[in-house]
């Protein structure tokens, strides 16, 4: 099974992946996916409270994949070697933690899904470069293009989209650049959005959670299921 959820921003949003919240865990195994959609968070200072979190999670029963988001520490991150996975690209932070690299297409339990992390800091004028936030939050020119030509490679066609922004027609229907800014990575959001042939498209960064039509879904303090044709929610709570 392949399970989505929204932002843990460390430990600060990881309480939904606990027994507590997160009931149905008992019954799987590594051969199941808790996908998050970016801000994951816990690659940023090396505290011993991170490592204390990084083991608890290491060690649930599924297999835990994330995307990046603006909130992650990527002078940390691009230490860890990139390799083969699945049929995309992936850093291994613990054998059971993974990253999913920016661009890739991926066969994960019989679906493809296409995954794409990155946002911009809309608080950037109280964080410190290199520091709290890092210029790699967004992708590089070489970066989108990668995400181009995987879709490509593939007829623009996939089960599932995974990312952390959303396409820039929605982001500007829901907040207008009062809040979030038009990127590139918008702005390619919104051609894999009229290009590509998908069944459903999560997006976190933005602490919601709701679907915004019938294919498109933010998220953040939900857990959901995949279905064949839709999602099943397994946890919610009410968003900030």
């Amino acid at each position: 099974m392949i399970f989505i959820t929204g932002d843990l921003h460390g430990d600060y949003d990881i309480q939904k992946l606990s027994s507590k919240c997160f009931t149905v865990q008992k019954e799987l195994t590594r051969s199941d996916y808790v996908i998050i959609c970016g801000d994951f968070g816990l690659l940023w200072d090396n505290s011993d409270e991170e490592k204390h979190w990084l083991k608890w999670l290491d060690e649930k029963p599924w297999t835990t994949l994330w995307i990046d988001g603006n909130h992650e520490n990527y002078d940390m991150l691009k230490e860890y070697p990139t390799e083969d996975w699945n049929g995309g690209k992936v850093q291994k932070i613990t054998e059971n933690i993974i990253h999913l690299c920016r661009g890739s297409v991926f066969e994960i339990d019989g679906k493809r899904i296409f995954a794409f992390g990155g946002a911009e800091s809309h608080d950037k004028k109280y964080r410190k470069l290199g520091y709290t936030f890092w210029k790699e939050e967004l992708p590089s020119k070489d970066e989108i293009e990668i995400g181009r030509k995987n879709l490509e490679a593939v007829d623009w066609n996939v089960d599932i989209i995974v990312t952390h922004s959303l396409p820039e027609r929605i982001q500007e229907d829901l907040y207008h650049d009062e809040i979030y800014r038009t990127t590139d990575l918008t702005l390619f959001f919104d051609e894999v959005d009229e290009k590509t042939d998908f069944m459903l498209w999560f997006s976190g960064h933005y602490h919601r959670s709701f679907k915004y039509d019938e294919k498109h879904m933010l998220i953040y303090n939900e857990i959901v299921r995949l279905t064949d044709k839709d999602i099943e929610t397994v946890y919610h709570q009410k968003d900030e």
